[in-house]
């Protein structure tokens, strides 16, 4: 389990980590304000980093216009700059999730389908809540602390070692066990302990769980492994989507119902039956998508590199 390792920050008083010293202590102050005043700073910084981040701003545009082709290009520039200030909003986000108190959790984000995830976990064999990487997710998965105990969450271990503890420990209030996502088996155990276990399959990967499909039509190397979860756990797999409201005024979570006649018997169908749930829930709210991502990467021989340009 990932959990086992030490999550002190004493031993990271390095002139090299005093940045993110920094960092923590800023998330600490945006904590303490208002949440029209988090929200606000949060898009400033979001248009800020729009205009530093130039390879990050190459990628999201590069992103945008392959998958949404149907825009002008008036429209995805609006597109963008929302994406940023949704960017933005995520490191307040971060402080929202990591710092503010429940009461506060509990008023800005509503979590539904609780049902689904209950009569899942009825049949003791887990369950696998399927979603995706966009920008509110410290918020949104900080608000599960109020379901009960009995969740885990698959992550990406961060280069950064104090950014990797930073993450882990601002996760750990809602968070059972955080497992590296190519730690396998400890995902199984926790299946196999009837939890249920936070999964979001939709960033590349490059090994033998992985297939060439269309993801907005353009065809993306993605990850097959939900399938087979499923099938050698028996967990139930359950569409888990999230997301900011438009008006401002807080979060949405939805659980969906488990899906029927998942797996079957072909990785691939049922992988197909998963991005197309993504690419309904990015239509909803596209700006919030992690576009800055590199989602058509290292696709075999014969196929243009999207970001060579």
């Amino acid at each position: 389990m990932a959990d086992s390792t030490d999550l002190s920050l004493r031993r990271f008083w390095r002139p090299r980590f005093w940045p993110l010293w920094l960092s923590l202590l800023c998330l600490r102050l945006i904590a303490l304000l208002g949440f029209r005043a988090q929200i606000r700073l949060g898009r400033r910084f979001g248009r800020l980093l729009g205009r530093i981040q130039r390879r990050q701003n190459k990628i999201a545009r590069r992103n945008l216009e392959v998958c949404f082709p149907r825009l002008d290009e008036a429209a995805r520039k609006t597109l963008l700059l929302r994406h940023f200030e949704s960017i933005g909003l995520s490191f307040v986000e971060m402080a929202i999730g990591w710092y503010s108190p429940l009461a506060k959790l509990r008023r800005l984000v509503d979590v539904r389908g609780l049902e689904n995830l209950e009569a899942a976990l009825a049949k003791g064999k887990g369950a696998l809540l399927v979603g995706a990487h966009f920008t509110p997710l410290e918020t949104c998965v900080a608000a599960l602390e109020d379901v009960g105990e009995g969740f885990s969450i698959m992550y990406r271990p961060q280069r950064n070692p104090m950014m990797d503890v930073m993450i882990r420990r601002g996760r750990r209030r809602f968070a059972h066990t955080q497992i590296a996502r190519d730690n396998v088996r400890a995902l199984l155990k926790s299946l196999k302990r009837n939890a249920a276990v936070i999964y979001f399959p939709d960033q590349t990967y490059l090994g033998n769980q992985s297939e060439l499909l269309p993801f907005f039509g353009e065809p993306a190397l993605t990850n097959t492994a939900t399938s087979k979860l499923a099938q050698i756990s028996g967990a139930a797999v359950l569409p888990f989507h999230y997301r900011r409201r438009n008006d401002d005024s807080g979060y949405l979570v939805e659980i969906g119902a488990a899906l029927e006649a998942f797996p079957s018997t072909d990785a691939g169908v049922d992988t197909r039956r998963l991005v197309a749930t993504l690419e309904r829930d990015i239509e909803i709210a596209p700006e919030q998508y992690l576009w800055v991502y590199k989602k058509f990467k290292r696709r075999p021989t014969g196929f243009a590199d999207l970001y060579d340009s």
